[in-house]
């Protein structure tokens, strides 16, 4: 089975490097592909407050690839763990994921805060978030996983 998928549209602004942490004051626009949609396509999202962004990491070339486990942010004080326990850009299909503030919402363009991806990625899908899809119940995480994150946004 081939699996082939064309972007929606693309990053415009916000960083121009994928540095690690401090995104959440970073400010960007995803700009919908005019070929294939018109305003129609983003109508009511500005009801929500948040939405998921889903994109690729078109800068990771083959070789930066993991498929294994590693030390995240290659940090040997954080244990070996699987490229799936963790949510670096080295991934197998190069997807990203991540819920960002709705800032605005203009004809084509989507205005978002706190997107961690760069000037020119490609973005795959939108989708609001909603609290029926968040997490039931408690959850839980390594200790290394809040220490990585104590200064992300």
């Amino acid at each position: 089975m081939s699996i082939t998928m064309t972007p929606i549209g693309r990053v415009h602004g916000g960083r121009d490097v994928p540095e690690d942490d401090d995104w959440g004051r970073s400010r960007a626009r995803i700009d919908l592909d005019p070929a294939r949609f018109d305003a129609e396509a983003l109508m009511g999202l500005d009801a929500f407050s948040h939405v998921e962004v889903v994109y690729v990491f078109d800068k990771v070339t083959d070789d930066q690839i993991v498929a294994g486990a590693r030390h995240p942010r290659g940090n040997p004080a954080w244990p070996r763990v699987g490229i799936f326990a963790q949510r670096g850009k080295n991934r197998p299909n190069r997807i990203g994921v991540t819920v960002c503030e709705i800032v605005a919402v203009d004809g084509l363009s989507l205005e978002v805060r706190g997107l961690d991806a760069i000037d020119g990625t490609p973005v795959l899908d939108l989708k609001p978030v909603m609290a029926g899809f968040a997490p039931r119940g408690a959850h839980r995480e390594p200790d290394w996983a809040r220490e990585i994150m104590k200064d992300y946004w």
